[in-house]
């Protein structure tokens, strides 16, 4: 239990005087560029499966 608790201890520690948290701007603006690439993303892949449903429904018209 004893090394639980040391676990704890350095993992606090660590997360307080270790680590460098980012300001504020730098964590809207890095969200902000994580949401327009999501959106662009999901874009892409709407279109491209508008595409393959047209190209796939073509190809089974022909059959």
């Amino acid at each position: 239990m004893e090394s639980v608790r040391l676990y704890i201890l350095e993992s606090y520690n660590e997360l307080i005087n270790k680590v460098t948290w980012p300001t504020w701007p730098a964590l809207t603006n890095t969200t902000v560029v994580v949401i327009v690439g999501s959106i662009i993303l999901t874009l892409l892949i709407f279109v491209m499966d508008i595409i393959s449903r047209g190209v796939t429904g073509f190809l089974y018209d022909l059959m």
